[in-house]
């Protein structure tokens, strides 16, 4: 399945423990942009509001920016398309303060745009120490190969 935008930022700071997927409303001009690749999922993330998901903090600039109306905004939040039991079982981890539902990816699947959603804890600084140090380690033993 082709990426369309990678998170990288939210498997360095957090922890994820499950991953699960998920469909996005979006208009047209969106998937159009989306689908341009020009869908940053830096910083967002996913709270659950009245029985739904809602993703916050997507920015997803327009595809014709002189062809929009006024009103638009990139950043507004979007709801995901969760089955009810997903949103139950997520509902219930959600509660805790540690656990936060941050967008991993997002690709295209039969010519629909899709969201790979982790849960996930934030990482103490020594973990993400540990990381960088493993990634130094894995790309000095690339070079030498």
């Amino acid at each position: 399945m082709p990426s369309l935008s990678e998170n990288r930022r939210a498997r360095f700071d957090y922890e994820i423990s499950e991953v699960l997927e998920g469909g996005i409303e979006l208009l047209g001009h969106e998937v159009a942009s989306a689908k341009r690749g020009q869908m940053e999922l830096t910083g967002s993330y996913a709270i659950i509001r009245g029985g739904e998901a809602w993703l916050v903090n997507l920015k997803i600039p327009p595809y014709q920016p002189k062809n929009i109306r006024g009103e638009y905004d990139p950043t507004r939040p979007r709801k995901l398309l969760l089955h009810k039991e997903e949103l139950k079982e997520l509902s219930g981890k959600l509660d805790g303060k540690s656990w936060s539902l941050l967008p991993l990816r997002a690709y295209l699947k039969k010519g629909i745009v899709k969201l790979e959603l982790g849960l996930g804890r934030p990482k103490k600084t020594r973990d993400k120490r540990e990381s960088i140090k493993k990634k130094d380690i894995e790309r000095d033993i690339q070079r030498k190969l």
